[in-house]
């Protein structure tokens, strides 16, 4: 049986030519060594190797790369990736210079206008702010004198001595509502205003109550407001232009009370001085008495304005001495009665 290993075949003294080396075998060496050719199976070709992919790394770098060619186009700085700019000559460019390279936009002149505006403002407010400061708690602007007016009932030293506190409190500090609750201890006060006179002076106006009548109480007649408030007292009553409310605001009851008042209280003052009483069977029929024993049947305490007009007209009329008036009915002040 013929065997299947391929022979070998040698060859001495010869060099080998190109297509006597194989892929995988060593050259013909210097000396001229013999080379063995083999006929078996040829070894295989190598595998080719991929192309080497780019890293994540390389990929940054190329975006980073990209980036500062674009900010280089946009600043006309020279490459952003930190070797030096340099200029048309070839030399380096400093930083400073490619700093001075990039374009400044002037600030709008409205916006550089409302801020200086602004800035004023606020100086002005501080200085007004500093001077209110100033001006209310400086001791130069303390109060040192207070004059009153206006007091009829009472007398200009009992309010002063009532607004005492106010003594060495500078002035921007002093309210109307601060004057008030000081007097109000002084029921005689209705209403009261105080203006400051600088440096130092306070001057207080006092409105008073308005008595309209005289109310009996044991030996002694006060005076009384419209609101019934007893404003003095006085043991004369003859000495006081007023009339006399019979049996008071105890006896009469505080509704007939407060309608004789009201109707007191809306004559003018020299019909008031003509008054002897007046009195009041019920809210609807109050009678006032002169002095010289004329009535004066008044009604009820509604339309007393017009009343008031309609009667001070009829008592400035001239008197027929034959005919003299007694009564004066202006109950009904649209259509008077005299008789």
């Amino acid at each position: 049986m013929p065997s299947s290993r391929r022979p070998t075949y040698t060859s001495a003294g010869r060099r080998p030519g190109k297509a006597d080396v194989r892929p995988g075998q060593a050259g013909p060496d210097a000396t001229g060594s013999q080379d063995i050719i083999s006929a078996s199976r040829p070894a295989p070709e190598p595998a080719p190797q991929p192309a080497p992919q780019p890293t994540q790394k390389a990929g940054k770098a190329g975006k980073a790369g990209f980036g500062a060619r674009v900010k280089d186009r946009l600043t006309n700085d020279g490459p952003a990736t930190g070797a030096p700019a340099r200029d048309a000559a070839g030399g380096n460019v400093q930083a400073s210079d490619r700093a001075g390279k990039v374009l400044a936009f002037p600030e709008p002149k409205g916006k550089r206008r409302k801020r200086n505006i602004l800035v004023v403002a606020a100086i002005l407010l501080a200085v007004v702010a500093g001077l209110i400061a100033a001006a209310v708690f400086t001791p130069a602007l303390a109060v040192r004198t207070i004059s009153v007016s206006g007091t009829h009932l009472l007398t200009p030293a009992q309010v002063e001595a009532a607004l005492e506190p106010l003594h060495g409190k500078p002035l921007p500090q002093v309210t109307d509502e601060e004057v008030g609750r000081l007097l109000a201890p002084l029921v005689q006060v209705k209403s009261v205003s105080a203006e400051a006179r600088p440096p130092s002076g306070l001057a207080v106006a006092v409105r008073e109550r308005v008595p309209v009548a005289l109310v009996k109480q044991g030996e002694q007649y006060q005076l009384v407001d419209v609101e019934g408030v007893q404003l003095a007292s006085t043991d004369d009553p003859a000495s006081v232009s007023l009339p006399v409310i019979d049996g008071g605001a105890g006896t009469i009851g505080k509704d007939l009370f407060r309608a004789t008042a009201q109707v007191l209280g809306a004559l003018p003052p020299d019909v008031l001085a003509k008054l002897s009483n007046a009195s009041a069977q019920s809210v609807d029929a109050v009678e006032l008495k002169l002095v010289d024993g004329q009535t004066i049947v008044w009604g009820n305490a509604g339309e007393k304005e017009l009343k008031a007009k309609v009667l001070a007209a009829l008592l400035k009329a001239p008197v027929d001495p034959k005919h003299p008036v007694k009564v004066y009915d202006v109950s009904v002040p649209r259509h008077p009665v005299t008789r």
